[in-house]
């Protein structure tokens, strides 16, 4: 068990330790990310976020891979996640059409309006990609019967790792205001000094800090894994505290480096050189274009006003006794352009080394520039794999994964998919986990198709030499795994049984067929004889 006093401490620990990590999320996101550059500094409404940059592509590039996010992996209109088993070979046809009905209703329940799964994960997305991190939180509406998604600030949240390497303690600042805190807690649980600031000003703001640990350091004794603590900081007071099911925060890391438990963003660590390059490249640019056009002038001093007209329409006088013969009263001072052009060609070389850092090339498969061939098309989607398996495996397993992992855990709990005894018999005791249909995901469970007719065509041509060739392959297994790699509902096949049902009763009124065809012939050739012999009797 642990005092109050204590975990505050861990909490104001872990926060301090971080401080220096700020600064450096404070410079990417002045480069990539002005909206959420506000980690040392105090933002205020209505203030120009992005005054002090001279080129908006460094935050063009980050808008677009942080939108390609939800497009490659959570596309609207598209079932993009699967619940299905470890050990998909245990699965029968029943186990595939409950986990297809699971997977619809966790769909319906993510999607439902008041859970804000759509801004949680959106927020989350640009974090991922700009910090290589973000914290997504999950909870339970019991008013409202549904989910809850908060995408939070990575400046008010740390947290520390086990001896396992996985996250398993957050420490979240946050300051409500006081009808926020009423709204969430009720009145019985807090501090009378609270109370009585409530009553004075609803909207005025209080330390709070969001607790969740292991529950062997929490107050109290609990059967759940972790426990879940609202203090209020300022009073050193316990708002509430339950146990919890899981970690309630889902925190996505993209690359993380031994000795740290925060990760950091590749596209990020590799483009920031080329930003700041393309910033000042930029600036320079556009003063030495409008040095071009609007050169510095050289005036004779007392032969020309000082306020010299330099607009459309404007005059300047000039003294009339001067002599132009001494030279013009006013002239240009011409600059050399030639090296405009190389610098243009330079700034287009940081941009695309910047689109490049932040993976803008790899998003999609390249399309084919001429017809190929089923093992060149094969060899291309390994290629295509291999580039993109940096920049979607991290996120399907540890961002989509986590939080669908614990979506599904809670509706679970609560009884959202019927009653545990209609779960089939294929499916107790398994462990869950997801599929997802992203590019990476769809090229390689389609290459299940691919190799299904590269068999097909590999036995065809042995066939023609060994015609006994052909059993070789089962070909009923090797169907059913390319349907389902292809994403062929299970609804639409039948089951093992019925198909072996299905293949005996074709093949016995094949063999009725094949009898009546016998039966037949040997009508008509008795019909042949008997007419054969009529014939000779007539002859004779």
């Amino acid at each position: 068990m642990t005092d109050l006093k204590q975990i505050i401490r861990q909490g104001d620990e872990l926060f301090s330790k971080r401080s220096s990590l700020l600064s450096l999320w404070q410079d990417i996101g002045e480069q990539f990310y002005v909206e959420r550059a506000d980690f040392t500094v105090n933002r205020t409404l209505g203030e120009d976020f992005a005054s002090h940059l001279t080129s908006s592509y460094p935050i063009i590039v980050r808008r677009e891979l942080g939108d390609a996010i939800s497009g490659m992996l959570r596309p609207r209109g598209q079932q993009w996640m699967a619940i299905s088993i470890d050990r998909e070979d245990r699965l029968d046809n029943a186990g595939r059409k409950w986990l297809e009905r699971a997977t619809k209703i966790q769909l319906r329940a993510m999607y439902d309006r008041a859970t804000q799964f759509v801004r949680a994960t959106k927020e989350g997305d640009h974090d991922f990609a700009s910090f290589g991190q973000c914290v997504i939180s999950k909870q339970v509406q019991w008013d409202k019967q549904a989910l809850l998604y908060r995408c939070w600030h990575l400046r008010d949240v740390a947290w520390c790792e086990n001896s396992s390497g996985m996250i398993d303690e957050v420490h979240r600042n946050w300051e409500p205001t006081m009808r926020v805190i009423e709204q969430t807690f009720g009145t019985k649980q807090l501090h009378p000094s609270m109370l009585r600031a409530m009553k004075k000003d609803p909207y005025k703001t209080a330390k709070c800090r969001h607790v969740v640990m292991p529950a062997e350091y929490g107050s109290k004794s609990y059967r759940t894994p972790y426990v879940s603590m609202w203090l209020d900081l300022e009073n050193n007071h316990v708002i509430r505290e339950e146990g919890a099911n899981d970690l309630i925060y889902c925190i996505p890391r993209w690359v993380t480096v031994s000795g740290s438990q925060y990760a950091y963003s590749p596209a990020t660590v590799a483009g920031l050189p080329d930003a700041r390059l393309i910033q000042a490249m930029t600036l320079t640019l556009l003063e030495a274009g409008e040095m071009a056009v609007r050169p510095p002038l050289i005036a004779t001093k007392d032969a020309i006003r000082d306020d010299i007209a330099l607009y459309a329409g404007g005059i300047t006088w000039a003294d009339a006794e001067y002599d132009e013969r001494l030279g013009e009263v006013l002239r240009p001072v011409f600059q050399d352009k030639s090296g405009l052009p190389f610098g243009v060609e330079i700034e287009q070389d940081r941009r695309q080394m910047l689109a490049t850092a932040f993976y803008l090339n790899k998003l999609n498969l390249p399309p084919a520039d001429r017809e190929m061939t089923a093992f060149e098309t094969g060899q291309r989607i390994q290629e295509y794999i291999r580039n993109a398996l940096p920049l979607f495996e991290p996120m399907e397993t540890d961002y989509n994964g986590n939080l669908c992992e614990m979506t599904f855990n809670d509706l679970m709990r609560v009884g959202a998919f019927g009653p545990a005894k209609d779960i089939p018999q294929s499916l107790r005791g398994e462990s869950v986990q997801f599929k997802f249909e992203s590019p990476l995901h769809q090229a390689i469970e389609r290459q299940k198709g691919t190799k299904f007719m590269e068999a097909k065509g590999l036995v065809l041509e042995a066939a023609q030499l060994d015609p006994g060739s052909v059993t070789t392959v089962i070909w009923r297994d090797a169907l059913r795994d390319a349907l389902n790699g292809i994403g062929i509902e299970a609804k639409w096949l039948r089951d093992e049984e019925e198909v072996e049902q299905k293949a005996a009763e074709l093949e016995q009124a094949q063999q009725a067929q094949a009898m009546m065809a016998q039966l037949q012939q040997g009508a008509e050739a008795g019909e042949q004889v008997g007419k054969a012999g009529k014939a000779l009797a007539e002859v004779a």
